[in-house]
């Protein structure tokens, strides 16, 4: 299991000039990588592949960064970003196929920012745990014993793992590596059952235990970067464009840190009682679910990938199972009878089978419907 550790460099005043002057290099090489790759676009608007851009680019690009490692990985990095652009296309990340929005974004050249993140891997790169140091080639020669720091956890990751490619990243003044580390997978034990974890919006998350992690702290706050991110949005200044991006930053930070919380905790009761994990199918969930209209920029907001993410790999390292079941009906199913009516589901809240009258919070149901699913 691969895992990303993020440590902080604390490079000196030459060092940090250094590595200015790779990430510039680097991305002037990606944004040439990038125009070629844009001129040599198939019938369907696909883009050469990563082992045609190189041999379409690879000597240009290996002379003006000056490292043969360096030239491949910009050249990875262009075709990785087409890559995943292309990847949101098909998904509908851009709206729908032949829309003005989705052809803006198929007929755009990728652009790289001078200090965007450039990859490295064991030969232009190591880290000695022990001292807390890193070697990193620049373009002006290997660097050798730049010291780096991180959480406790993260230092302790980096020193008993092997570490793979890493990304250097220049974010706000501040110099991190984000490492790569490898863990040996632990072997999940056979469950006794499965906890069902309902996703959704008034709570985040709700077990078939009936725990709702959500509260009123968590939703004021949502609301209360929603209605500053429509304020500043309206205004359009410049100056409110860049409040924007520091409220953008927090946010994401926010929704992280109570990711993490919400999943650690899940994957902790499952591994107590000893019974797997099971999520609902998260794939077109924006598109399946359908809400009021206060609710759907809330909707929107939350990172319920994110989620389930980081329940999936806590539960792979503490060698909890995590199945996925099928999301159809959940909401709409009686977890007593398995009557589905759509009208069973009164509200937000309230679920009363039509059937047999069994009555219970709408999540808490739909949670008890997962594990059921898990268990068949």
């Amino acid at each position: 299991m691969r895992l990303v550790v993020q440590l902080r460099l604390m490079p000196d005043s030459a060092t940090e000039a250094a590595l200015s002057e790779t990430l510039s290099v680097c991305n002037r090489a990606a944004n040439v990588v990038a125009d070629v790759a844009h001129s040599h676009r198939g019938a369907k608007g696909k883009v050469p592949s990563n082992y045609d851009l190189r041999r379409l680019c690879y000597r240009q690009v290996k002379q003006s960064v000056g490292g043969s490692q360096a030239a491949q990985h910009v050249i990875k990095k262009v075709a990785d970003a087409y890559a995943s652009l292309w990847s949101n296309l098909a998904a509908g990340s851009y709206g729908k196929k032949g829309s003005a929005r989705y052809l803006r974004a198929a007929n755009r050249r990728v652009a790289f920012r001078n200090d965007s993140a450039q990859p490295f891997d064991s030969r232009n790169f190591s880290l000695v745990a022990n001292l807390q140091v890193v070697s990193l080639w620049t373009v002006r020669g290997r660097i050798k014993g730049i010291p780096y720091v991180g959480g406790q956890q993260q230092l302790k990751a980096v020193a008993d793992h092997p570490v793979g490619e890493s990304d250097l990243v220049h974010r706000r003044g501040k110099w991190f590596l984000l490492v790569t580390i490898t863990v040996p997978d632990v072997v999940a034990a056979e469950p006794t059952g499965f906890l069902g974890v309902d996703l959704g919006i008034e709570n985040i998350a709700v077990t078939s235990d009936g725990t709702f992690y959500q509260g009123q702290p968590i939703t004021r706050t949502r609301k209360r970067f929603l209605h500053k991110r429509t304020e500043l949005q309206k205004v359009g200044t410049r100056s409110a464009k860049r409040r924007l991006k520091r409220r953008s930053r927090r946010e994401t930070r926010f929704v992280s840190d109570v990711n993490h919380c919400v999943s650690k905790e899940i994957v902790a009761e499952a591994k107590r009682t000893g019974r797997g994990i099971a999520v609902e199918k998260l794939t077109g969930i924006r598109e399946r679910v359908r809400h009021r209209k206060p609710q759907r920029a809330m909707f929107h907001s939350w990172a319920f990938a994110q989620l389930a993410s980081f329940i999936s790999y806590k539960a792979a390292l503490a060698g909890v199972p995590v199945t996925v079941v099928d999301p159809a009906y959940t909401s709409q199913r009686c977890s007593a009878c398995g009557h589905i009516d759509r009208k069973n589901r009164r509200d937000q809240q309230t679920f009363r089978c039509r059937s047999c009258s069994f009555a219970e919070h709408a999540d808490y149901n739909a949670a008890l419907n997962i594990a059921q699913r898990a268990t068949v």
